[in-house]
């Protein structure tokens, strides 16, 4: 969180003189990059700069941290390490990084350059799975799932989830959409948002991607237990998506109210449920078998 002058101040021995003060007050922040004062124009301004060093980065290796990148991801997939390693410790990284560089987003590439890596890889498996030996069928594959379910998905989620934090659940927000004039202005930066999605979306790609490919043999076929085995990994998936990004938003301490983005769970679980009983009744669809449909038709 950014600091203010005023809290400044309050800290400040009593008999110090005002104008020495002021400047070495000043001198710190700069040094530390933290801002004296907080104001919609210049945080869309940081969000700018943010966003060009970001994508200037992407393009520079030696610029990138892979290691923490790769622990970062092995944090995301620790969800019953309560003690160690898990969820939790990637979003306390990003209140650091507002501590000591006021911006909430990664400023390190990394971990979406992985994501773009194993994504590429996995559609080549999938395509030589599904014998799809084309070299142009799994560049549109590929292609497909990097652009679409990942940045597209991505971009709609980040805005979608950005927006409506703001609106409704900022603490400066009211019950109606307006706003408070009792707390300090604060806003979602996108990037961040948008990196809520890439940490929720690494364990999804874990389950429906990664364990689902060596299942295939079983998910695929048209048995209780394939629909069964099925519908419970990508259950798994969706819930631990919602599960990490309402962590992503907690961790925002001028929100209120994040719980609602656990919400969509209830729905995934309902699905599940009532998929499972209707299957006796010819109503449940095995999911992985729809999916595999929608990108190999030809199975």
């Amino acid at each position: 969180m950014s600091a203010s002058t005023s809290g400044t101040s309050n800290n400040a021995p009593s008999g110090s003189k005002p104008r020495g003060r002021s400047k070495a007050t000043s001198s710190i922040s700069s040094s530390e990059g933290l801002p004296l004062t907080s104001s919609s124009s210049k945080g869309s301004m940081d969000s700018s700069l943010s966003m060009q060093q970001y994508l200037s980065r992407a393009t520079d290796i030696s610029q990138m941290d892979f290691q923490a990148a790769l622990d970062q991801m092995r944090s995301l997939l620790g969800f019953f390490n309560v003690t160690s390693a898990n969820p939790h410790s990637v979003f306390k990284m990003a209140f650091y990084r507002k501590q000591t560089k006021n911006h909430w987003a990664r400023d390190d590439p990394a971990f979406c350059v992985l994501q773009l890596v194993f994504l590429a890889l996995a559609s080549i498996a999938y395509s030589v799975a599904f014998k799809t030996l084309s070299v142009v069928q799994i560049a549109e594959f590929m292609v497909f799932n990097v652009l679409v379910n990942w940045i597209g998905v991505g971009i709609l989620v980040a805005s979608l989830g950005s927006v409506l934090a703001g609106k409704y659940m900022s603490v400066h927000s009211t019950a109606g959409g307006g706003t408070s004039s009792r707390h300090v202005k604060q806003s979602i930066e996108w990037l961040y948002a948008f990196d809520i999605h890439c940490n929720a979306f690494f364990p999804f790609f874990v389950v429906a991607y990664g364990l689902q490919f060596f299942l295939l043999p079983l998910v695929l076929g048209k048995s209780f237990i394939a629909l069964f085995v099925s519908n419970t990994l990508y259950a798994i998936a969706f819930s631990w998506y919602f599960y990490i990004t309402h962590l992503g938003y907690r961790a925002l301490p001028f929100l209120r109210n994040t719980e609602a983005f656990l919400f969509p769970i209830a729905a995934v679980v309902i699905i599940w449920t009532l998929n499972l009983v209707g299957y006796p009744f010819g109503l449940g669809f095995n999911a992985s078998r729809i999916v595999a449909y929608m990108y190999f038709p030809s199975i």
